[in-house]
């Protein structure tokens, strides 16, 4: 991918461009995540085995990798080569982060060609369901709502509400965990997207035990458990960390939930395929919450998605409903 500039720095004299990656550097260092942020003693989450905690350790270090890289890189070529340097099964993470930080600059030093808008036109393309969900840590970072300065795509903006939750629930645990609060400036079916990304959170937040996941779910008024439970199914597929005889446990704590927790992982089964990353963990969660193989569970997101029409809640539904059949 042979690009003559980084879409952060603008055409112009070279003075200009010195003075404006002058100003892109400051704000890399005023906005850069020091890794350690990540690690789950520091956010004081649940105790967990030491082979769980290097999982979801290793998750979150990609995340800020890609996060840093995307606001440090001096051009398009140098951000792509550190973002696929990232081993493939954590790269979605590090494109996830990326794409926060190109949205977080588009946001804080605007100007005419969207970041985030060329990054999800070029190298996050495979990526694209990520790269989304990460404009929405950019927009809770900075309590904004979607802004159409960041170009997002009329379907997937709705991941930006989950990744909305997944910060605020990943950040603030006590507040949109323990409290249950969800942030005012959020209104109608955003809520419901909301929490589909605080469940994905409640998987790094509770370490990935069934048990502690579905007791906090059931502290959630009744209403928002589904949603939350998409999420939940949605991580468990996509992040792993446990084994079977756990994915077992967690299908059988979410039993009036089961739809949900099926579209989840179908969600992260395609997410996986689509960006050529397919693990393990993948195949087994799925064998496990869909019932089905990674490829079939992935199958069932495009057939929905063709008969969604343009709706994000049909295309959930639609899956739903198709495991829920099965």
């Amino acid at each position: 991918m042979a690009t003559s500039a980084h879409p952060a720095l603008p055409a112009g004299s070279e003075a200009e461009r010195r003075r404006w990656r002058g100003l892109q550097a400051l704000v890399s260092r005023a906005i850069s995540i020091d890794p350690r942020e990540t690690e789950l003693a520091v956010r004081g989450f649940a105790p967990c085995s030491a082979e769980v905690r290097a999982a979801l350790e290793e998750h979150g270090r990609s995340f800020v990798h890609g996060f840093n890289s995307s606001t440090r890189a001096r051009d398009e070529d140098e951000l792509e080569a550190s973002l696929e340097a990232v081993a493939a099964p954590e790269r979605g993470f590090a494109f996830e982060g990326a794409a926060m930080g190109l949205a977080l600059l588009d946001l804080v030093l605007p100007r005419r060609r969207l970041r985030f808008a060329a990054f999800v036109r070029g190298p996050a393309v495979p990526h694209v369901y990520m790269a989304h969900v990460g404009a929405g840590w950019a927009l809770a970072r900075l309590r904004r709502r979607p802004s159409r300065r960041l170009g997002l795509d009329p379907l997937l903006r709705w991941l930006a509400f989950d990744g909305y939750g997944f910060h605020e629930a990943f950040f603030h645990p006590q507040r949109a965990v323990r409290e249950g609060r969800r942030p005012r400036r959020l209104r109608g079916y955003e809520l419901r997207v909301f929490d589909q990304g605080l469940g994905r959170a409640l998987w790094f937040v509770e370490t990935a035990d069934p048990n502690r996941i579905a007791a906090t779910v059931d502290s959630f008024a009744p209403e928002r458990r589904a949603d939350v439970w998409s999420g939940v199914g949605l991580a468990a597929t996509y992040a792993g960390a446990i084994d079977e005889d756990g994915l077992k446990r967690l299908a059988e704590l979410a039993r009036p939930f089961r739809a949900h927790l099926a579209q989840g992982a179908a969600f992260a089964a395609k997410a996986r395929l689509r960006a050529g990353n397919p693990v393990p963990h993948v195949e087994r969660a799925c064998a496990v919450l869909c019932a089905a193989g990674a490829e079939a569970a992935a199958a069932v997101t495009d057939r929905a998605l063709a008969s969604a029409a343009g709706s994000y809640e049909r295309w959930r539904a639609e899956i739903r409903a198709a495991f829920g059949a099965a």
